[in-house]
């Protein structure tokens, strides 16, 4: 007789695990995973990198504000100097000298055809398409984490499941065997439950062997091996109800939109700044200088001088320099233009099929867990009909197969469920530290901008290198 206890126990402990994972229950101790994602917010090599290619973008604002500052630069030169001199009578007079000059030029533009402004402009408009960047690696940094932790807990889950269908498996062979020796079923009973046994057997390893996958992978996205990991809520009070809405915020708020954007922006500035070679250049020039040429025989030992020039550069032909540069800054506002379009419609692309997905991911789900019922109630009254005599043991070990396959399916629907809520989240642009309530201070770039916009000297970094 097969005993009834293991099926009992397989079905209360995977429906344990998943009505954890459908309801957000948080077991007592465990990472969560918002905690997760904290840590790899913090620890992100690939964040980390984007951050300190975002600051070293700021700095083409203060490089570009350095064009209204003035110039100065100080000389000084000093040798030795010999004159021979050859007297009417041949004789020869030789005669070191030693001069010397210091001088300081301070030289300040006045004007140079609006190039410092536009330069300026495009400077800002890249730190701006630099924060979007940045944010779009956030987001994907978040999603990898999100789908790092949703694969440990679906494989730690898969691996319990196959854990009970091999005791299952291991007491049905028991009883086969059993009732062999009281002649209650032939050879072949026995066979097909070690068959089935094997594959049991052989699927928990693949399972084993996915689990360690997974959590190499964890390690590395959230910076931590895993330990008890608690089960993950979707994000569905963050994300559109409708596919038109959001489809809308994609194509609204979606940072590769918005830095695609700028990007038409810095294509426009650059335009100006190759115009800015065509126009009139103003600068003025002040020099104080000192100056001794070290004869000791004159009576002049030295000189000083100040000079205040101003000066005006017309362009009058450059060999077409100036006119392919500016030509060849339209066409990069053409090719900016259809890139913004581009993105656009990879976002729009994007938003839609997330939406779709998470809507099937909940069908999916919901139809995973009433096949479980189903498959739980099968197995149950094959059992009993086995009992009676009326199936055989194949019989049980298809239902009890089919019972196993519809958990894995329902372990993997909730993964799905919970991973395609978050990638919805990314396409609309809302997959952030400030929209998830992370327990993790949230990075700034514009903090950094603002320390280093106006300054005008140092060699430190604002955090000391």
């Amino acid at each position: 007789m097969i005993r009834r206890h293991s099926g009992q126990r397989c079905g209360a402990v995977a429906g344990l695990l998943m009505l954890g994972v459908a309801a957000g229950v948080q077991p007592v101790a465990g990472e969560t995973l918002p905690e997760a994602l904290a840590k790899a917010y913090q620890s992100s090599p690939q964040l980390n990198a984007q951050r300190a290619q975002q600051r070293a973008t700021d700095e083409n604002v203060p490089q570009a504000l350095a064009g209204y500052r003035p110039q100065i630069v100080a000389s000084l030169s000093a040798g030795l100097q010999t004159v021979r001199n050859t007297l009417p009578d041949n004789a020869i007079q030789a005669q070191g000298q030693k001069p010397w000059q210091i001088g300081v030029t301070v030289t300040q533009t006045l004007f140079n055809g609006f190039k410092t402004s536009s330069s300026v402009r495009v400077a800002e408009f890249q730190v701006l398409s630099g924060r979007e960047a940045l944010r779009n690696i956030g987001q994907g940094v978040l999603l990898d984490a999100v789908t790092a932790y949703m694969n440990v807990i679906a494989n730690q889950a898969l691996v319990e499941t196959q854990k009970l269908n091999v005791q299952f498996l291991r007491e049905t062979l028991g009883v086969a065997r059993t009732r062999l020796e009281a002649g209650d079923v032939t050879p072949t009973d026995t066979a097909q439950a070690e068959a089935r046994l094997s594959r049991g057997l052989a699927d928990l390893n693949a399972a084993q062997v996915a689990l360690q996958i997974s959590e190499a992978t964890y390690a590395q996205v959230i910076g931590s091996p895993p330990g008890r990991l608690a089960p993950a809520p979707t994000v569905d009070r963050f994300i559109p109800h409708s596919q038109q809405a959001a489809i809308d915020r994609a194509t609204r708020q979606n940072p590769a939109v918005i830095a695609a954007s700028y990007d038409v922006d810095v294509a426009t500035a650059t335009i100006s700044v190759a115009e800015s070679s065509l126009l009139p250049q103003v600068n003025v020039q002040g020099t104080v200088s000192r100056q001794s040429d070290g004869d000791p025989f004159l009576s002049v030992k030295r000189s000083d001088q100040a000079t205040v020039l101003g000066q005006i550069n017309v362009p009058i032909y450059d060999g077409g320099l100036a006119a392919s540069q500016t030509r060849q800054a339209k066409e990069v506002v053409m090719q900016s233009r259809q890139v913004l379009e581009q993105v656009r419609n990879q976002a729009r692309t994007a938003a839609l099929s997330a939406y779709i997905t998470n809507e099937g991911a909940k069908v999916g789900l919901s139809a995973a867990e009433s096949e479980v019922k189903a498959a739980t109630v099968a197995l149950a009254g094959v059992r009993r009909e086995a009992q009676a005599g009326q199936r055989t043991t194949l019989d049980v070990l298809n239902s009890q197969a089919d019972l196993t396959a519809a958990r894995s399916r329902q372990i993997l629907s909730q993964r799905d469920r919970v991973i395609a809520s978050y990638t919805l989240l990314s396409a609309i642009g809302k997959l952030d530290v400030r929209t998830l309530g992370l327990n993790t201070p949230d990075y700034l770039p514009e903090v950094h901008y603002h320390q280093v916009r106006d300054a005008w000297h140092g060699l430190r970094t604002p955090s000391g290198q």
